[in-house]
This record gives structure tokens, C-alpha cells and sequence, in this order.
């Protein structure tokens, strides 16, 4: 056997006597013809046998272990065999399964296709290139009706899920704008062509929300697709190409809507983790997220169904605006965002250098709205940003937003400015509601919320402040016992007293007039009868504000006063083009509003943060992207 002397003579002498405890002088060895003769030096014998053994090709016998040749060593040895032997085995099985692993996978390319594993489907799927081609009529997932079964349709998706059934079969989740989605099924044909196996495995490895091009057959499902859109339908895929393969990173929930959260990483991994360590629960490759990560991550946050179908619903918001504003003489014009003074006065003002002098980014259109009444329009509007220096880091506020203005020349009384843009927002309400059903029913799947109250036609509600402020203390909140009238609102306060007024009249919508003089702006006309209040109102959507307006101060001399009375110098850079407008000529009695475009859609649709309505949200601590 291997590791012993099996053929030839083998001689051994040594120049000491029997059982002498001194090291031999020499020794003589000899192994199939080879004799070496050593004098050796302790622990040499071991090292020349092994030489010996090397010269003729033959394996030398472990080393003898400590104590072996008595009873302990032959424990020893069959301990070491059997270790030996127990590792032979542990290599010979991973070699098997090797093995297997190989024939699997030819096998697996074989069955694809033709001789030799060819691939016959190769020309069906992969990334596009100059040469694909596809030629079956262009379609999109709204418009697949009866007509189209049987039929070959091209259309381009993104792949919003997928799941393999086994290595023949794969179904996925194809998604336009919004949530329309419809089921694709990609199945191996027996002959490897239009579908091999090839084919299917790299359909069920593409990364979600990868964007591909598509054939298919459209046909009738077994049972309608309860998770897709289109559900009465399915397509039966024969092509697909990817047209931009995603990162790893998809659509995901928020789970967090604090921008600034210092902990939304951490919170995302413990809520990945909780729903990893649940035995019997899918694990959904798209994990939670915060806000801050949908925000860092725009080409993710927009794909989501629900951010297209709140884009879609703002967009409604503007054109109903401008629809009922035109339909009533209103011209629109474009102010700059660019001025030299602070409109609204206060702090809250970016300021910048603008060459040789200092600028101001707009708070408000105040001052070009009224040049328009100045200037002889009657009634004007625009659309456009706002910017706000408030330092204000929560859910309702924003340092940039979109303002809905008005302004307009008053006949009689300043309710008519009043009256002018609650119809203008009931006008936008209603058309929400028919217009964009399906938006909002996509928004409420993932932000439930009751739907939008409106007063009955003729039972607006309209209170003054000092109403308001009376109802809060008489069946308000204990803390509100004492609130007053010269003071402005505080949110929790806007909050309370809306819950009380839809309570109390079953309108989500109201408007609260003759605001504090000290609550308003220099502009603000004070009210002729009581000079601690103002010509001035706002409105609410559930408790929260959404518009500021009221009457202006259109004679020279009481806006000269009443910009001293609010410490402001009627001479100062910015100010005194202002009111040189008034000094100059004569203006008629005008009013106005300015609405938050992102506070309407927000609060209508009741979402958690204003943030979720805008493009591009901008904070004091978010300026990217």
C-alpha cells in the first residue's frame, strides 16, 4: 500500500549495541538498491527516511506521534485515520455536488434551444442595440381594450415587480405613468423559441424599475389580476429589452416624514429588520424609507404612482385657478422674483448682493399686483414662486412655494375681493373632485383620509376673528379657555377651531375676517369703524391656512402713516417706489389674496407633509436637488 515499503529489500544496521542509550555512530539504509550511511545528529533519522523515501518514488508513513508504539499511540493513529477518512469524505461529497451543479446547468442551456445549449431565443431579449427590432403596433396600457386580445401590441414600462414560478415561467408587474400596471407572463416554449429558459431567468433577474420595451400578445386572464390596474387583461410576452436598467434602489413608502430626521437610516434598517425576523412574512425587496431619503433620491420618489398622481392633481389646481379667473375678465400677468425691498415687510426676507447695491428675493407679488390696479387693469393674476426666510423646520412650511394671486379694483365693498376667491376655490374644489377621482383614489390607497367636506351652496361659513377666537374659548380645548381677540392664531389653535367648525357646520372650508391690525401687514387697510382690526381675512382647509388677503391702502398719506406706525421708513430704498405709485396718481380702492398652491393640494388631500405636494421641496436645511 501506498506510504509502506512494499517491494525490495530494506537492510538496516547501526554501530551500537542493543538497547545503548547513546546515539549509533552510524547507520546503514537501503531501499530498493539505494543504501545512504549517516552518522546522525539527534532528531537527522527521521528527515533521511523521508529523503529515501522521495528518492524512490514512494510515500513516507506519517510522522510517529508523542508515546506512539505503546498502547496510547495506536489510539493515536486510529484516531488520526479516522479524521483522515472523515475529511476524504467531506471532500468527495462537495465534489459530487459540484458535479451536479454542473450537469444542472447544462443541462438548463440544453434545454433552452438547440444542439449544444445554443440559445435560440438570444435575439428576443437583452439590452436594445441598433438592430432590435419590434414591430407590433404601439400601444399603452390605458387604451388595451377587447379589441386588442389575440392581438401583438409594443409598449414600454417600467418593471415595477417580479417572481419566478419555477425556471420555465415568470410573471411581472408592467407599470406606465401613475399606477397603471398590468400582468406580463414570460414562459420557456418547448422548442426554445420565441421564449427559452435563458430568456425567463434573465427577465427574473432584471432589476426593478428598470425601464424595457415589450411585444406581447395581449390575452384574457384565468381571473382578473386583482394587484394591477388594467386587471381584466395580461400580456404573453414574446420580446423584451432593457432601455435603462435601474440601480438597486426603487420605490419605496416613507415611513418617516421628518426631513431633517438625524435617525431615518437607522429607523429604516429596524423596520427592515422587524420585518425580516417575522417567520411566515414576504420579505419585500423594497424596503421602507424616510422622507429625506425619497427627497435624496428624486428619479425614485417621482416614479412612484402616488407622487405622479399628486403632480397631476396640483397641475388640476393651477389650470382651475387660471379656467375660472379668465372666465371672469381676470388678465394674468408675470411679476419678478427679483425686488429691492422687502414686500411684506419683517425679517423673513432672503437678501442678496446685486452688483453694487442689495436685492431681495420676492415674500409676495404685493407690490406688482397693485401696480396693475395702478396702472389701469381691473382685475389681474398670477402664478409663481414665493420665498420666505423662515427658519421653520416642519411639515407645513417652506422657504420656496407657489403663490395663486389676485388682485382687484373695488366698486362697493372689499367682500366683493372676498366673495371673488371663495368661489374661485370652491370652483377649484369641485373640479378636484370630478376631474381627478382616479388621482385621488391612488393618493388615499397609500394616505387615507376622509374626503374634503364642502359647505352647501348659500351656507358658507364666514366668521371674524374675534368669533372664532369666542367659539375656541366656549367649547374649545381646555387650553384655549382663555385665548384673545387681539392676538393672532397659533396652529394648534387653526387646528382646534377647525375640528370645531366641521363639527358644528360639516364643512371642511371657511373664512376668518377682520384679522388684529397687528396680526397684518403695512398694506392692510384698517377697518374705518375699529382700527384694531383690519379690512383682512383668511382662509382655512382643515383648520390649517391656505390664503391671506384683504383690502389695500390705495391713499398716499394713510399708507404713509401706516408704514410708520410698523417702524417702517416711507423714504427707504424699495419702499418709497412703492408709494410714489399712490402719490403720483390716483388709484382706485383694490383688494386681493395670495393662496399656497402646495398648502391646497396638501391639505385637500390630507397628507402629512406640504413637502409631498411640491416639485422640489425647499427647507432651511434642504437645498439639493
Amino acid at each position: 500500500m501506498i506510504g509502506q515499503l512494499s517491494s525490495g529489500p530494506t537492510t538496516f544496521s547501526a554501530g551500537c549495541s542493543e538497547g545503548s542509550s547513546s546515539l549509533p555512530r552510524h547507520r546503514n539504509f537501503q531501499v530498493r538498491g539505494v543504501t545512504r550511511t549517516v552518522t546522525p545528529k539527534s532528531g537527522q533519522i527521521t528527515r533521511v527516511i523521508e529523503s529515501i523515501y522521495k528518492q524512490v518514488n514512494l510515500s513516507p508513513r506519517p510522522r510517529p506521534e508523542a508515546g506512539e508504539g505503546g498502547e496510547g499511540g495506536e489510539k493515536q493513529s486510529k484516531k488520526g485515520a479516522k479524521k483522515a477518512e472523515a475529511k476524504a469524505k467531506k471532500e468527495a461529497e462537495k465534489a459530487r455536488r459540484a458535479a451536479e451543479r454542473q450537469a444542472a446547468e447544462a443541462a438548463a442551456k440544453a434545454s433552452g434551444g438547440g444542439a449544444g445549449g445554443e440559445d435560440l431565443a438570444k435575439d428576443n431579449y437583452g439590452d436594445v442595440t441598433p438592430q432590435t427590432k419590434v414591430d407590433a403596433e404601439r400601444t399603452s396600457l390605458r387604451s388595451i381594450g377587447a379589441e386588442h386580445v389575440g392581438k401583438a401590441v409594443k409598449l414600454r414600462a417600467w418593471i415595477q415587480n417580479s417572481r419566478m414560478q419555477g425556471a420555465k415561467m415568470c410573471f411581472v408587474e408592467l407599470r406606465e405613468e401613475r399606477n397603471w400596471a398590468i400582468q406580463g407572463v414570460i414562459a420557456a416554449s418547448a422548442e426554445g423559441k420565441p421564449v427559452s429558459k435563458q430568456m425567463v431567468k434573465w427577465i427574473g433577474g432584471i432589476a426593478l424599475e428598470s425601464y424595457v420595451l415589450v411585444e406581447a400578445t395581449v390575452q384574457k386572464p384565468l381571473e382578473p389580476v386583482k394587484s394591477c390596474k388594467v386587471s381584466d387583461f395580461e400580456l404573453h410576452i414574446t420580446k423584451l429589452y432593457a432601455l435603462g436598467m435601474s440601480l438597486a434602489v426603487s420605490n419605496r413608502p416613507i415611513n418617516s416624514f421628518d426631513d431633517e430626521d438625524p435617525n431615518a437610516p437607522e429607523a429604516e434598517k429596524a423596520v427592515d429588520e422587524v420585518k425580516a425576523g417575522v417567520e411566515g412574512v414576504a420579505i419585500d425587496t423594497t424596503p421602507s424609507a424616510s422622507m429625506s431619503t425619497h427627497l435624496n433620491n428624486p428619479v425614485m420618489h417621482k416614479r412612484a404612482p402616488v407622487q405622479q398622481a399628486i403632480a397631476d392633481i396640483r397641475m388640476a389646481t393651477r389650470k382651475l385657478f387660471a379656467e375660472y379667473l379668465d372666465a371672469q375678465g381676470f388678465v394674468q400677468f408675470e411679476p419678478p422674483c427679483l425686488i429691492g425691498a422687502a414686500s411684506e415687510g419683517g425679517a423673513n426676507v432672503f437678501q442678496l448682493p446685486y452688483f453694487e447695491k442689495s436685492a431681495c428675493l420676492a415674500q409676495s407679488p404685493q407690490f406688482y399686483k397693485q401696480f396693475e390696479i395702478a396702472g389701469g387693469r381691473k382685475r389681474v393674476y398670477c402664478i409663481g414662486p414665493v420665498f420666505r426666510a423662515e427658519n421653520s423646520n416642519t411639515p407645513r412650511h417652506m422657504t420656496e412655494f407657489t403663490g395663486l394671486d389676485l388682485e382687484m379694483e373695488i366698486e362697493d365693498d372689499y367682500h366683493e375681493v372676498q366673495d371673488m376667491l371663495e368661489k374661485v376655490l370652491l370652483h377649484i374644489f369641485r373640479g378636484l373632485k370630478e376631474r381627478c377621482a382616479d388621482a385621488i383614489d391612488t393618493v388615499r390607497a397609500v394616505y387615507p383620509s376622509d374626503d374634503f367636506l364642502l359647505p352647501e351652496p348659500g351656507k358658507e361659513v364666514r366668521l371674524t376673528f374675534a368669533e372664532g377666537q369666542k367659539l375656541l374659548r366656549e367649547e374649545g380645548p381646555e387650553e384655549y379657555r382663555n385665548v384673545s381677540d387681539d392676538e393672532d392664531m397659533s396652529t394648534p389653535q387653526e387646528k382646534a377651531l377647525g375640528a370645531l367648525i366641521r363639527k358644528k357646520f360639516n364643512t371642511d372650508f371657511y373664512v376668518l375676517d377682520k384679522f388684529p391690525e397687528g396680526a397684518r401687514p403695512f398694506y392692510a387697510l384698517e377697518d374705518p369703524e375699529n382700527p384694531k382690526v383690519t379690512n383682512a381675512y383668511d382662509f382655512f382647509m382643515r383648520g390649517q391656512e391656505i390664503l391671506s388677503g384683504g383690502q389695500r391702502i390705495h391713499i398716499p398719506s394713510v399708507l404713509e402713516a401706516r408704514l410708520r406706525k410698523k417702524g417702517i421708513d416711507p423714504n427707504s430704498q424699495g419702499i418709497k417706489e412703492y408709494v410714489d405709485v399712490f402719490r403720483s396718481a390716483g388709484v382706485p380702492p383694490h383688494g386681493g389674496g395670495g393662496i399656497g398652491l402646495d398648502r391646497v393640494v396638501a391639505w385637500f388631500l390630507s397628507l402629512p407633509s406640504v413637502h409631498l405636494a411640491s416639485y422640489y421641496p425647499r427647507t432651511p436645511k434642504r437645498l439639493v436637488p
